[in-house]
């Protein structure tokens, strides 16, 4: 592994009468990533409405939402707090607080720890414990194995580190049901096979920030011939798998439609990426953030027609 400065000279520690209030605020609020966040809400809502088969109540759906959010804002915060050192260095981290010196090291600590330990309280006393033992062992699992073990020492990071994004999933069905079902199983296992696809094009496009800290990201260890065959093979039984739930009773006509043609889109967008690898393209005309921004828009289809599904059936 390459070694890192811990950070530039003077970035942090800057005097708190320098540091306005509402500036502090906005802060603490990125530290939890809301934009990340919003993914995973959008995995957790639908699938409450396929555990109830119904409307779940608005109580339940927005205790969730409070719960998930500060569970995963938590473990953002950890992860920034972890990662200080290379966050200095790199460039599409180098605006974040602990960077600019707008929060201390040992505040963003207190800060992570404290929402980590109110949302697993939230969650069992409001909710459930099963899904406050799920919210706990997704943060324990981002920070320890994919921030601490794995995202420093291996290319398969992201894959095994991914498990954390995908516990959404089983929070929100055990949040109707106190239990986790096949359907959430198989909900989750999408996600777990969407993750790679969906973020090793950004790291393509990224590869000479996490190359620069020694992060040993996919792109940066393998040619982009090897990354977009990975892509392509993980999209397909992304694919595969998102189309178990109809054939084993759960949904109906209607995410059956949605999830062929946007995992169609998938398919086609993942294979027009390797034969641009494949022909030797490289730069902007590869155009690997074509299927980055189109992932987005997969799981956020494939996730509404989960939620829609029951009402149609």
């Amino acid at each position: 592994m390459t070694a890192v400065e811990s950070r530039p000279a003077g970035v942090l520690g800057s005097p708190p009468g320098h540091r306005p209030f509402g500036a502090r605020v906005m802060a603490f609020v990125a530290l939890t990533k809301p934009r990340i966040i919003e993914l995973l809400l959008i995995t957790t809502v639908p699938v409450m409405f396929l555990a109830e088969q119904d409307v779940p109540s608005l109580w339940l759906v927005l205790a969730t939402c409070f719960g998930g959010y500060l569970s995963a804002g938590g473990a953002n915060a950890l992860n920034m707090y972890i990662d200080r050192d290379i966050d200095a260095l790199m460039d599409r981290t180098s605006q974040r607080p602990l960077v600019t010196g707008m929060v201390s090291p040992r505040e963003c600590l207190v800060f992570g720890i404290t929402l980590g330990v109110v949302s697993t309280l939230f969650f069992g006393l409001l909710i459930n414990w099963l899904s406050a033992a799920l919210s706990l062992g997704a943060l324990l699992f981002y920070v320890v194995v994919y921030t601490m073990l794995l995202k420093r020492r291996t290319a398969q990071n992201i894959v095994w580190g991914g498990i954390a994004g995908c516990m959404p999933v089983l929070i929100g069905w055990s949040a109707v049901k106190n239990e986790v079902s096949w359907a959430a199983v198989i909900l989750f296992l999408v996600i777990f096979f969407w993750t790679p696809p969906h973020y090793w094009p950004l790291s393509m496009k990224v590869k000479d920030d996490y190359a620069r800290v020694g992060v040993p990201m996919l792109p940066v260890v393998a040619g982009n011939k090897v990354v977009a065959r990975q892509i392509v093979l993980y999209s397909w039984v992304m694919v595969a798998v998102s189309l178990l739930l109809t054939p084993l009773g759960y949904t109906g006509w209607f995410y059956t439609s949605v999830a062929l043609l946007a995992g169609g889109w998938w398919l086609w967008e993942a294979h027009a990426l390797n034969a641009r690898a494949k022909a030797g393209v490289t730069g902007a005309k590869l155009k690997e953030m074509r299927l980055f921004h189109w992932s987005i828009t997969y799981v956020s289809l494939l996730f509404v027609a989960v939620a829609v599904d029951p009402f149609l059936r």
